[in-house]
C-alpha cells in the first residue's frame, strides 16, 4: 500500500507532488502539514500529532470535514512524523513518501532522514521529497530516473561501505569502498535517464538534486569542492 505523510516543512505545490499525494492509498497529515493539504484541496485519511504547530483555522476546517484526528500529548518520546510512520506501518504500508519534512529545523530534518534508514531496514520502500531534492536510503540496490546533468550524491552513514557500483553517471564506480566522512560520492551527474546504485555492505544516503550543471568548467569546480 502506498502512503504519503505530509508535515509542515518545505513543500512545492507541483503537479508531480499533487499526483504523488492523490495516487496514495493512505494520506496522513502530520500536525501542521494540514496547511499544505488545505491549499491543495486534498483531504487526509487521518491527522496525527500534538498539534502545537497547526493553524487553528486549518484544524477546525478538517475537524468539520470529519477527518479522523489522533491527538498526542505535547510531551512525548516521538516526533509527530515518527508517529505517522508508525501508524502507516501498523496499517501495512509498503511504500512511504515523506513530504514537508525538511526545512529550517535541522534537527527535525536529520531525524526524518534517519527515519528513512529505519524504514529501509524494515524493507519498506521510502523517500523524502522537497523543493530541491529527493532523498533515499540504500542498503543494497536502487534504480533512479532523472534528467541528464542533474546531480546525484551518495553519502556513507555506516563506518564503511563496500562494493559500491554506480552506473549511468558521469563518474561511475565499480566495486568501490567508502568510509563515513568520505566526500567522493558528492556531486556526481546523471548522464542517462536511469541510473543505478548498488552496494554489497553498509548503508548510504542517496540524494538527487534538481540543480543542474551549466558547463564543463562549473562541473569541474563542483568536483573540486
Amino acid at each position: 500500500m502506498k502512503c504519503v505523510i505530509i508535515a509542515s516543512g518545505d513543500l512545492a505545490y507541483s503537479d508531480d507532488i499533487v499526483k504523488i499525494i492523490k495516487d496514495a492509498q493512505m494520506i496522513i497529515s502530520a500536525d501542521g502539514g494540514a496547511k499544505h493539504l488545505r491549499v491543495l484541496n486534498i483531504l487526509p485519511h487521518v491527522m496525527i500529532g500534538d498539534f502545537d504547530s497547526i493553524n487553528s483555522d486549518d484544524h477546525l476546517f478538517f475537524k468539520k470535514k470529519k477527518i479522523k484526528i489522533l491527538t498526542y500529548p505535547l510531551k512525548k518520546n516521538y516526533t509527530d512524523t515518527d508517529l505517522c510512520v508508525s501508524h502507516a506501518l501498523k496499517h501495512k504500508a509498503s511504500d512511504i513518501t515523506l513530504l514537508g519534512v525538511t526545512g529550517t529545523r535541522l534537527d527535525h530534518t536529520l531525524a526524518n532522514i534517519f527515519l528513512l534508514k529505519k524504514l529501509a531496514l524494515l524493507n519498506i520502500s521510502a523517500r523524502i521529497i522537497d523543493k530541491h531534492n529527493e532523498l533515499y536510503i540504500v542498503t543494497d540496490y536502487l534504480e533512479l530516473k532523472g534528467k541528464p546533468d542533474e546531480f546525484l550524491s551518495i553519502i556513507p552513514i555506516t563506518r564503511a561501505v563496500s562494493g559500491i557500483t554506480l552506473t549511468g553517471l558521469e563518474y561511475p564506480l565499480k566495486n568501490a569502498d567508502m568510509k563515513m566522512g568520505d566526500t567522493l560520492g558528492i556531486s556526481n551527474v546523471f548522464k542517462k535517464f536511469t541510473v543505478s546504485i548498488s552496494i554489497n555492505k553498509g548503508i548510504v544516503i542517496v540524494t538527487k538534486s534538481k540543480d543542474t550543471i551549466v558547463n564543463n568548467s562549473h562541473q569541474k569546480q563542483v568536483k573540486n569542492v
